[in-house]
Formats: C-alpha cells, sequence, structure tokens
C-alpha cells in the first residue's frame, strides 16, 4: 500500500475515533439535553449515527489535513528571501498647461 494511503486511512480512522469520543461526551454531559432526546425517541440510534459520522467527516479532515502541515522538508535550511529588485527612482518633470486667463461664463448664471 502507498504510504499516502496508509497515513490518510490511518488519520481518518484517528478522526473518526476522536469524533467517536466527542459525541460520547456530548451524551455523557447531556449537552443540549441530548441524551434524554436520543434515549426517548425511537430515531435515536439513527440520531447518534448521524451525528458520528458528520462529525467523523469533520474530525477527520482536520486530522489528515493536521498530518499533512506536519510533514515538512529538512532540506530548508539555505536562506530564502528570493531575489529582490531595485525600486526604480521616480523622476518628477513640470508639465506647462496652458490656460487661458480670460472671463469664463458661468454656466449656473442663466438658470
Amino acid at each position: 500500500m502507498p504510504k499516502l494511503v496508509r497515513l490518510y486511512i490511518t488519520q481518518v480512522a484517528i478522526g473518526f475515533g476522536i469524533a467517536g469520543a466527542f459525541v460520547a461526551m456530548l451524551l455523557w454531559f447531556n449537552v443540549a439535553n441530548l441524551w434524554h432526546l436520543v434515549s426517548h425517541s425511537d430515531k435515536g440510534l439513527l440520531a447518534v449515527v448521524i451525528l458520528w459520522l458528520a462529525n467523523g467527516i469533520v474530525f477527520a479532515g482536520v486530522q489528515f489535513g493536521i498530518a499533512v502541515m506536519r510533514m515538512k522538508d529538512d532540506d530548508d535550511d539555505e536562506p530564502r528571501g528570493g531575489h529582490r529588485q531595485r525600486i526604480m527612482q521616480q523622476e518628477y518633470s513640470v508639465i506647462p498647461i496652458p490656460v487661458d486667463q480670460g472671463q469664463r461664463p458661468n454656466p449656473w448664471h442663466n438658470r
């Protein structure tokens, strides 16, 4: 089995295990009166399975993401920083604009 597939299956199993513990704690501590709702309903077992499955998907994804992020390459000892380019100096120049100094009619005057 390839290493990546084995890593994925292992992390998904860990995520679903954590989800099982999480759902067990939700039921044990009776969060939002969940134990009463599950134990007094004929669909309570289905609700627990769906809750475990949904949380298992989330926790498995997070667990696999953490495992991938923690995999690092040990050859990153050299200095980094890229190739810096020099900043181009801007030279400002004055551009003369001819302006007619005569009296312009006021466009708002006739309204």
